[in-house]
């Protein structure tokens, strides 16, 4: 038994290096390592063409609207130059030829070309088992000319841009617009608008017209998931073919937004009540999602209603957020322990309050109880519902007799002086928005509509809970300033640079200030 050569080294022992033999190529004659056709590589080439019977030439249809590739029969596939997508398409049109004549594809890259030269290049490398099972590799190009064909839904849109086949529309009975602005952007995070042909912003709401009945059944799906809608769909015969009994409807959804709110005080019907176990009357919508969340700010009691609960009793706020008035906390006092009501955090205190305009004209003063008791301090300003001074005309609220009624219910703290110092200065974040066309109605109301959208990027700022289903992007134009974070004010709410998203734009030709928002 010969000694491993780690122990023949130390005995001094001599050890013959082993060799690898070679033989002569069976044409030209150089030495070379053994093979089952015994040739060299390049007299193997040059005797067998594995690349022989392939193609080199295809042609592939692209739409030039919506930058998509057919895929026979009628898939049309979203690619972009050079991208993996694109280079899977292309791969997968020689896959068949590849099959036919027994190679096997085992490396692709795309070979650079003008982008408007209408060629798609791929170097392509095969390999093939040729003479007596020996197996050869090769690289060769292929080349795909790229021909000009619009899709069906962008050539019916070129044709008559009111050809559509399916409309949602989205509306909610309020007089405000928040719902929307966070709606659009879930609807852009999850692209649930991709294959929407048009989009258009009405007074209450917006209409999406799709050219397919599945894209607008899938979109009215959406909306279902992330918002507490109730739904109804029509059809209208458009062209009956007798001789082939086709017929060509349109479709109409219907979408039905429930008018509650976040930040809503609402006064429970007695039903609704007694089946939440006799919740409230009063009660904060303090969050909507598919269900809404309601929370008692006197007991922290709190529940959820599914779509379904509500739709079957309906109700109405007794005041919204647009009618929040701002006070002046002047004490508080915590009469409870922290409690986690549905992962946000709530104490119950006695405060002192009073409403910043009677400030010089009386010396009224509220003492509530407030859930906010965590967030509070005395000399903090909060935003509330005045009931001392409101005129309520509820009809729920008439059928509690005997129900006594605090002065004022207080919602969220307010930062609103602390913004002062902040006013007119830019964002460190902005939002994309959707490509809508404005009615002339919207248009007439665009300064409420920006005052809207601005009280909306506020909300994101104080509520990480909002903001947790969005995408926020980086400003490019925002320069921060080591003066201006010194003098502006402390506790501001504000989006840590850890959520932002870089703005990542492939096509530099677009025009980024159309579709982001500060």
């Amino acid at each position: 038994m010969l000694p491993p050569s780690g122990m023949a080294d130390e005995a001094g022992m001599f050890m013959v290096h082993q060799t690898v033999g070679t033989v002569l190529c069976c044409k030209c004659g150089i030495p070379m390592q053994p093979n089952a056709a015994n040739m060299c590589i390049n007299c193997l080439r040059s005797e067998v063409d594995i690349t022989e019977g392939l193609l080199k030439h295809l042609i592939i249809l692209h739409c030039p609207e919506c930058d998509k590739y057919l895929q026979p029969p009628k898939t049309w596939v979203a690619a972009q130059l050079e991208s993996k997508e694109l280079l899977t398409f292309c791969l997968r049109k020689l896959k068949r030829n590849h099959d036919t004549n027994k190679v096997r594809c085992v490396n692709a890259e795309f070979i650079w070309t003008e982008p408007h030269s209408k060629r798609i290049k791929v170097k392509v490398k095969i390999q093939k088992e040729v003479l007596n099972g020996a197996i050869l590799e090769q690289s060769y190009p292929v080349e795909f000319v790229q021909q000009e064909h619009m899709c069906e839904s962008c050539s019916r849109v070129q044709a008559n841009p009111d050809q559509w086949v399916a409309a949602v529309q989205l509306r909610q009975h309020v007089s405000h617009r928040r719902t929307f602005f966070y709606l659009e952007q879930l609807i852009l995070k999850h692209g649930a608008a991709a294959s929407a042909i048009r989009i258009k912003q009405t007074d209450q709401g917006i209409d999406l017209f799709f050219s397919n009945r599945s894209h607008g059944v899938k979109f009215v799906e959406f909306v279902g998931k992330v918002a507490p809608v109730r739904s109804r769909h029509d059809k209208q015969l458009v062209s009956h073919d007798l001789k082939s009994n086709n017929y060509n409807y349109k479709y109409t959804f219907s979408v039905e937004i429930s008018p509650i709110c976040r930040e809503d005080l609402i006064c429970l019907p007695p039903k609704v009540a007694v089946s939440l176990g006799n919740l409230g009357p009063l009660v904060i919508c303090t969050k909507v999602t598919n269900s809404i969340a309601l929370l008692d700010p006197f007991t922290l009691r709190h529940c959820f209603l599914d779509a379904d609960q509500y739709w079957r009793a309906s109700f109405k706020s007794l005041l919204t957020s647009r009618q929040l008035v701002e006070y002046i906390v002047l004490d508080v006092e915590i009469i409870s322990s922290e409690v986690n009501v549905g992962g946000t955090k709530y104490v119950l205190a006695d405060a002192q309050v009073a409403r910043v305009s009677d400030f010089g004209k009386n010396d009224t003063i509220f003492s509530i109880r407030t859930h906010l008791g965590h967030l509070l301090n005395p000399g903090d300003y909060a935003l509330g519902h005045d009931l001392y001074g409101a005129n309520n005309n509820d009809i729920e609220l008439d059928k509690y007799k005997g129900l006594v009624l605090p002065d004022a219910i207080l919602i969220k703290k307010s930062y609103e002086e602390k913004r002062q110092k902040k006013r007119g200065k830019p964002r460190a974040w902005k939002l994309k928005s959707l490509a809508m066309e404005v009615d002339d109605k919207g248009k007439l109301d665009q300064e409420k509509m920006n005052s809207e959208y601005e009280q909306f990027l506020k909300d994101l700022e104080e509520n990480p809970d909002l903001r947790f289903n969005i995408s926020l992007y980086r400003n490019r134009e925002y320069q921060p300033s080591e003066m201006a974070s010194m003098t502006d004010g402390e506790d501001l709410p504000s989006i840590p640079l850890e959520e932002l998203l870089a703005d990542l734009d492939l096509s530099e030709q677009e025009d980024d200030e159309d579709s982001m928002r500060e």
